[in-house]
């Protein structure tokens, strides 16, 4: 199982616009969507990494906690699902009502959106403040498949409760690690720049 880690985007950076597809409902999603919301959470996902079916229950346990507080918080995959048909809208669709999920989960076919916010990995976390800055990006916690670390969204939970409450997010973030996101061939991007 390859891992890959976030580039973690600078603390501070705006929120990137995003207006995308909801494959469960037909609908399209816009960042605007969210105005209101005390903080906004957008998570890189997909169906098939291992990775995120390790903290799949986790996710939605987050949300379901977090939604109540004033968190907004929305789902987007972003990889090649002619290459990866598991990850295809349709797919998409079918994994959001089996597992109920308590958040929109996105398509992002021409995986614009997931390059704006420099995603490298599924699950890829960032978590924005009211004025939809940057205020956390890293792992939901230290759980990996296989390392026996319980699934408790430890770290996420300790910045969305911080920045919740109108208190300062640690700087001490720790990178998430999974899959690294499907690119279509020859629409791979250059983060080193």
């Amino acid at each position: 199982m390859a891992q890959t880690a976030s580039t973690m985007l600078p603390l501070g950076t705006p929120v990137p616009d995003f207006s995308l597809p909801e494959p469960a409902t037909g609908k399209t999603v816009t960042l605007a969507d969210f105005h209101d919301a005390q903080a906004l959470l957008v998570m890189v996902i997909c169906n098939h990494c291992p990775f995120v079916k390790h903290i799949r229950q986790g996710l939605i346990r987050f949300a379901l906690d977090y939604r109540a507080r004033g968190l907004a918080i929305v789902a987007i995959s972003a990889n090649d699902a002619a290459n990866y048909p598991d990850d295809s809208p349709a797919k998409m669709a079918e994994e959001a009502k089996t597992f109920g999920y308590p958040f929109p989960y996105l398509h992002d076919e021409s995986q614009a959106v997931a390059k704006a916010y420099r995603a490298a990995c599924t699950p890829d976390f960032f978590l924005f403040d009211a004025g939809r800055k940057l205020a956390y990006r890293g792992q939901f916690d230290g759980s990996r498949p296989g390392n026996d670390v319980p699934v408790t969204g430890s770290d996420l939970r300790a910045a969305a409760d911080a920045l919740l409450a109108g208190q300062p997010v640690s700087a001490a973030q720790r990178p998430s690690i999974g899959c690294n996101i499907k690119w279509r061939v020859g629409n791979e991007p250059d983060y080193s720049r």
